[in-house]
């Protein structure tokens, strides 16, 4: 290099001319041709290849070919993304672990005051420990048992002032919501809970004391679902999974138990489809009284 002259700067792939005004788009047709000029006979397009000056890298010259490609200016699409691996549904497992507890609790196969390890627990229902923690852990939140440290979980003992006050409190949160529909729904909205209703009068007639747990559980939440109030329905669900715990001692309910308690549903559905109000807040006190079986 001579002293006093300054290397020339490499020039860019993508070179503007130094002529000519703005570069036409490489190897397109921009309307400015003259009479029976193709841009491929322009400077600049088709095979005309870019002039190499001192600097440039040898790659920067290059012919563009009719037909191919031109790396300059062609749209290269992002390589798609891989397809997502599907994950094995844990949160099912859990769930159906979660339904076979809440049946056995109800049924009084685990027993209050025991308490139960979750390895053990899952070679019962034939899954890994993790799901069954998982869903103890729910059940503790629910009050239907509680952490034994090291040990697992026990059973929580219900007594019966225990169910009295959990009685008091369903009174309170669902008559007065009750008696508030009752004046503002229209009948066709009652009648939709019908089904509900039958549902527990089919399983009380087999005297399936978990069948008809859940149906009265689905009963009372669709109920309470009308008013719009989540919050509401989510206390409320809490309380009423607290009462299906039955004392220690107590003798199950029997089938005409479950047969009076669900006949209630449809006593109910009637009074209010009626706006019988005083016969509504009547049936549905009597139905959440603790003394009330199959509750």
């Amino acid at each position: 290099m001579e002293q006093g002259r300054a290397e020339p700067a490499p020039r860019l792939r993508a070179q503007v001319p130094a002529q000519g005004g703005s570069q036409p788009v490489r190897g397109g047709h921009t309307g400015h041709e003259g009479p029976g000029e193709h841009p491929a006979e322009r400077p600049g397009h088709g095979t005309a290849p870019l002039p190499a000056g001192p600097g440039t890298p040898p790659d920067a010259a290059y012919e563009h070919r009719p037909g191919v490609p031109d790396p300059a200016t062609a749209y290269i699409p992002a390589p798609a993304a891989p397809a997502p691996r599907k994950q094995p549904q844990r949160h099912s497992v859990r769930g159906q672990v979660l339904a076979a507890l809440r049946e056995a609790l109800t049924a009084g196969e685990l027993v209050p005051g025991e308490v139960y390890s979750a390895p053990a627990l899952a070679v019962r229902y034939g899954v890994s420990a993790t799901p069954v923690r998982e869903a103890m852990q729910l059940l503790a939140c629910e009050g239907a048992v509680e952490v034994a440290p090291n040990r697992g979980f026990r059973v929580a003992e219900r007594t019966h002032r225990d169910l009295a006050e959990l009685a008091e409190v369903r009174r309170m949160l669902e008559i007065p919501a009750l008696l508030r529909l009752a004046r503002t729904l229209p009948a066709e909205r009652w009648e939709e809970l019908r089904p509900l209703a039958a549902a527990g009068v089919a399983a009380a007639a087999h005297g399936d004391r978990t069948g008809y747990a859940d149906a009265d559980h689905a009963f009372h939440h669709a109920l309470l679902a009308l008013t719009g109030n989540r919050q509401l329905v989510q206390v409320a669900d809490d309380v009423h999974r607290r009462t299906r715990t039955p004392v220690p001692g107590s003798p199950p309910p029997r089938t005409a138990d479950l047969l009076a308690a669900a006949s209630e549903h449809t006593a109910l559905l009637d009074a209010l489809m009626a706006r019988e109000y005083a016969i509504v807040e009547r049936i549905a006190r009597e139905h959440l009284s603790p003394g009330r079986r199959g509750h």
